[in-house]
């Protein structure tokens, strides 16, 4: 499958570079910006800061993904697409509520609603999980559309339940969106992995000045906006390739947030509470409560996220590139973490 692809590896080393850049920069530019709009995380029961730490960060990741997208338009015909219009309007969707949610604190029930349209506007595009491959498809083909929104919805909200450390829905993220990019690598398809290389360069600029202790957090404009992208790009970029496996090679390559979450509402449902309600049983949560450093907790669940992207790969993979990836990807957030534990 794969001896016949080609790739622009200078887009690629373009879209990583520029969106990383313009998140650098940007970052700093977030706080005021928070400042101004009183979008900051005061302390609180649940929370892990002890002094108020401005929130809506995330627009750095935001203007420097759709930024790069634009600055790669000409260059990437797959962008110039229907499929790629509707992922727009959808993330731009996601990005004004995540942005009103961060200065005026929505309900549960009103976000939820403009995520299923974001998600519908998405799927209207022509993006869509395909069942043909699964078994039961007969049953499954009229359900496609409501799967997709649901896929894209929950994993929205899924990125957002893990934002509750500094640094760690970034580095998920990024260690999500590193696997999406390796697979898209190996099986072509293109715009999922123009989407992931851009995302990953987005998120690790920002994760600077968002890594413990943190200067600034992304707030829903950054986490929704990152469960956004990886279900997109997953459901074009892997869903779409690896056929009957793409069920279980997806769920490995964003493991922790589908995971803590279906953990979190099923013990919610258990206690009778509503299923979006707060608290304070996610597994990070845990890990602090057990005595453990919020740097330390962080670190360790980048590495449950990098093993289980690690299995997905080499899941999907049948030749010797997987492996190269894999630890290409791996010295990266390791030079990462490094660079960011000195503060550089």
């Amino acid at each position: 499958m794969t001896d016949e692809i080609s790739h622009n590896y200078l887009l690629y080393i373009a879209a990583f570079a520029c969106a990383f850049a313009v998140s650098l920069l940007l970052t700093p530019v977030t706080k005021r910006i928070a400042a101004h709009f009183g979008a900051i995380d005061y302390p609180r029961s649940r929370g892990m800061h002890k002094e108020p730490v401005p929130r809506m960060g995330g627009m750095a990741i935001v203007v420097s993904f759709l930024l790069t997208m634009l600055v790669l338009t000409p260059f990437v015909e797959d962008l110039r697409t229907r499929q790629f219009a509707g992922f727009a309007c959808g993330a731009v969707i996601i990005f004004l509520l995540g942005m009103a949610d961060d200065v005026y604190t929505l309900g549960a029930k009103p976000k939820l609603c403009v995520q299923v349209i974001a998600a519908v506007v998405a799927v209207a595009s022509g993006i869509r999980i395909n069942t043909s491959f699964l078994p039961f498809y007969g049953i499954l083909q009229p359900f496609e559309i409501p799967i997709t929104v649901v896929w894209i919805v929950g994993l929205t909200n899924a990125v957002n339940l893990i934002d509750g450390l500094d640094g760690l829905a970034a580095g998920v993220s990024s260690i999500g969106s590193l696997c999406i990019m390796a697979l898209c690598f190996l099986s072509g398809g293109e715009m999922a992995l123009v989407f992931s290389v851009t995302l990953t360069g987005a998120t690790l600029g920002f994760l600077p000045r968002n890594f413990n202790p943190a200067e600034v957090i992304m707030g829903d404009t950054g986490s929704t906006f990152l469960g956004y992208v990886l279900a997109v790009s997953s459901i074009i970029g892997v869903f779409k390739y690896y056929t009957l496996l793409s069920v279980v090679i997806a769920l490995l390559a964003l493991a922790l947030p589908i995971f803590d979450t279906a953990f979190a509402m099923t013990r919610r449902a258990i206690k009778g509470k509503p299923i979006m309600s707060p608290d304070r049983g996610h597994l990070h949560h845990r890990l602090i409560d057990s005595g453990m450093s919020p740097k330390t907790a962080v670190v360790l669940l980048w590495a449950v996220s990098a093993l289980s992207a690690v299995i997905a790969i080499l899941i999907a993979a049948r030749d010797y590139r997987a492996v190269i990836i894999v630890l290409a990807a791996l010295a990266l957030l390791s030079l990462m973490v490094f660079l960011y534990r000195r503060r550089l």
